[in-house]
This record gives structure tokens, C-alpha cells and sequence, in this order.
């Protein structure tokens, strides 16, 4: 849950950012921890947002900036893409992208402009594109904070998330849940794997902060299985072929600013 002062205080930026930029913001979220579902109790917030221009904007010599950010303070983060820069990367299969679309926090969205930018992210998923982001996310914090004999137990979930959203896109080829206790549900876990991550899952939301622990060897076992196992089955799919722009062009035409 997002507390209501800090409820108003991100619609508030949002609304600064549409005057001072003359733009129109059509969807914007919250990222990270916080749509994961799994923040610290020093956890930022991650506002992320999609703002598209007026045409003359677009009809310039020069081109307008595509990403626009706003570091308020040390604990909201605001940044957001240009209409045309998203339809670029939801052309590519971006992950990051497809994240945000499914992100449970929306703090602005159109919901017609939603309805139709899903359904095109959809039609451009891919695959490896989702497991290659996914496996070098999970890879890197495994190397980076769980290899030691002590370990940070909260780094867990930042690589346990990525390794079950490649399980969950090998078995139903679409779009991972955003929440992480989505795709820890689903019966894909063998049953005491699964309760040794839920008792993790519930001291962090508990409100626990964790600190340097003995690493769990029946967690850093799954996770260095699955890690090489990926790096074997993402060469065996299909490259992704970006497709024509022909949809993408139409979504962007009609979203212009008026």
C-alpha cells in the first residue's frame, strides 16, 4: 500500500511535470520493490511514466528529449519516455517495458491507451529477449551479493524473482506476473523449496531488515541449477525478428497531444 500523503504527493509531481513540460502523461507506475512486492522499510519510490507531445513537437528540426527525470529527494524517484521511445523498445520485446505496463501501483493511466499499448506489447513478446534480461538480472546479483559463505538474505529475492520469471516464461510463454509471490504460487517449486522461500518471504514483510546471515544452500543450490540450465536453453529459441511498425505507427498517430 502506498500512503496517502505520498499518494498525493506523486500525483502532485506528475501534475508539475505535465505543466512545466507540455506533455501529457498517459500512464504512469511505480517500479522496483515496491511492484514487486517485497520493499524495505527503506525502500524509495521508483515513479515511472509514458508522456507523449504535441505533433509540432515531433515536426521539429530537433528532436525532443525522449526521457525526462526527476530525482525529487533521496526517497521519490520520478522518470519517464517519450511515447515514441517506448513504442521503440515495445517493438524490440523490451522487459523493463512490459514491466511497467503489468505494474499493480498505477498512479495515472488512460485506461483506453493501456488497454491498447498492452495488447501491442503483447503481440511483440519474445521470449528470449525476456529470458536473456532476466538471467543476466538473476546471474549478476547472484555473483554479486550470494556467493560468500555470509550473505545479505534480502539479496535472495532479487535473484530468485528473475530465475522463477524465466520457469514462468518457459512454461507459458507470455508475460511473468510483476508480483513475486505470483510466481512463487504457482506449482512450479518443488513443495519444500517452496516453504523454505515463503518463510523468507514473510520475516521480509514482517518488516525484518536483514542481516549478514549464513547463505542458505538449499536456495543458492536452485538458483546456480537454474542459472546454468538458462544459459543452455535461452540459445535454443528462436531469435526475435523485429516486426513491421505498421501498429506501433497507428498507437503513436493517435496518441499525439492535442
Amino acid at each position: 500500500m502506498i500512503e496517502p500523503i505520498m499518494l498525493e504527493k506523486i500525483r502532485h509531481e506528475l501534475k508539475r511535470i505535465e505543466a512545466e513540460e507540455n506533455v501529457v502523461i498517459l500512464y504512469a507506475i511505480e517500479s522496483g520493490s515496491r511492484a514487486w512486492g517485497f520493499p524495505s522499510q527503506d525502500s524509495d519510490y521508483d515513479v515511472r511514466f509514458i508522456y507523449s507531445r504535441t505533433k509540432e513537437d515531433y515536426l521539429s528540426i530537433d528532436d525532443p528529449h525522449d526521457v525526462l527525470e526527476y530525482p525529487i529527494n533521496d526517497l521519490l524517484d520520478i522518470s519517464g519516455w517519450d511515447l515514441k521511445k517506448a513504442l521503440k523498445l515495445c517493438r524490440k520485446g523490451n522487459p523493463a517495458l512490459a514491466e511497467w505496463l503489468y505494474s499493480p501501483i498505477v498512479y495515472q493511466a488512460n485506461s483506453l491507451f493501456l488497454n491498447e499499448f498492452r495488447q501491442l506489447a503483447d503481440s511483440y513478446f519474445s521470449a528470449s529477449s525476456m529470458i536473456h534480461h532476466y538471467l543476466h538480472m538473476a546471474d549478476g546479483n547472484f555473483r554479486g551479493y550470494l556467493k560468500s559463505d555470509l550473505v545479505k538474505i534480502k539479496k535472495y529475492f532479487y535473484v530468485l524473482r528473475p530465475i522463477l520469471a524465466c520457469m514462468w516464461i518457459e512454461k507459458y510463454r507470455c508475460n511473468p506476473p510483476i508480483l513475486f509471490v505470483d510466481l512463487l504460487n504457482d506449482p512450479i517449486l518443488a513443495p519444500e523449496l517452496r516453504r523454505c522461500i515463503e518463510a523468507l518471504l514473510a520475516r521480509k514483510l514482517a518488516g525484518e531488515e536483514f542481516d549478514l546471515e549464513l547463505k542458505i544452500e538449499r536456495i543458492n543450490q536452485f538458483i546456480e541449477e537454474k542459472i546454468n540450465y538458462y544459459q543452455q536453453y535461452v540459445h535454443t529459441l528462436a531469435k526475435f525478428d523485429v516486426p513491421d511498425n505498421q501498429m506501433a505507427n497507428a498507437l503513436f498517430r493517435k496518441w499525439l497531444k492535442q
